[in-house]
């Protein structure tokens, strides 16, 4: 009943809405997120889109201490449920997109060999984010256990905050890291090629990353939060999320 009511309410004139909104988006997004912005803002010109980018766990820690976000765009469905279960969130979580890891190295790598590569003895750092906090962090330890290599290589794993940051560590302090396929398709990341610096860690070795989005309870009743909650669930936002390498339902 509540999304028919959101979607109603976008169907009314875009010059009626105006101002500024804060929104909490897990890391993975950020690549995204400008191209998202922009889109929206050709709908809705005079609403001004706040980003705060962090990890869904500390975002969630954030929404519950009383941080101003109106909506949540979490990086899998388990912290928007809590939030919806806690009545800090008013819509029921939906998915906006599947998200997939990835190996990135700035050298070049066999591919071939799968999650096996990490063993190799010219890897001695592998970039991974908190699993306590994010998502993918999550899923890559996951990869590693299902792919029998964890206990082989868990004294090398390097730890970032988020999964933002492990790109950057996969860049610079490590050999090799567990990032989102999605960072892949910045245009500051086109010189690593498909094959030579990464590769798809193969789906079978982790759940699917179903991302959450709710309407916080701080966001209820504003328009233009509901606008942007619309936008995000639209066919013009999937074919982004597509296009950064997202898998859309």
């Amino acid at each position: 009943m509540f999304k028919k009511m959101v979607i109603a309410s976008v169907l009314m004139s875009a010059s009626l809405f105006a101002g500024t909104i804060n929104i909490a988006v897990a890391a993975n997004v950020s690549y995204a997120m400008d191209t998202l912005k922009s889109e929206f803002h050709k709908l809705y010109p005079d609403i001004n889109v706040h980003v705060t980018l962090s990890s869904s766990g500390k975002l969630t820690a954030q929404i519950k201490n009383g941080a101003p976000y109106g909506l949540f765009m979490a990086a899998n469905m388990k912290y928007p449920e809590a939030l919806y279960k806690s009545g800090d969130a008013i819509t029921r979580p939906l998915i906006y997109a599947q998200g997939s890891l990835a190996y990135l190295s700035v050298k070049k790598q066999d591919f071939n060999q799968g999650i096996t590569l990490v063993e190799g003895k010219n890897i001695s750092k592998i970039a991974v984010a908190n699993p306590k906090t994010a998502p993918y962090g999550k899923a890559a330890i996951q990869a590693m256990k299902n792919g029998g290599v964890y206990d082989k290589v868990k004294d090398k794993l390097v730890y970032a905050e988020s999964i933002s940051q492990t790109v950057t560590y996969a860049l610079s302090a490590a050999d090799v890291g567990f990032i989102a396929k999605s960072s892949l398709f910045s245009p500051k990341m086109a010189q690593y090629k498909k094959g030579i610096n990464w590769s798809d860690v193969s789906p079978k070795l982790y759940t699917p990353i179903n991302q959450g989005i709710v309407i916080l309870k701080k966001g209820e009743k504003n328009q233009e939060v509901a606008a942007f909650y619309s936008f995000i669930l639209s066919k013009r936002a999937k074919k982004i999320f597509n296009d950064f390498g997202y898998i859309v339902p």
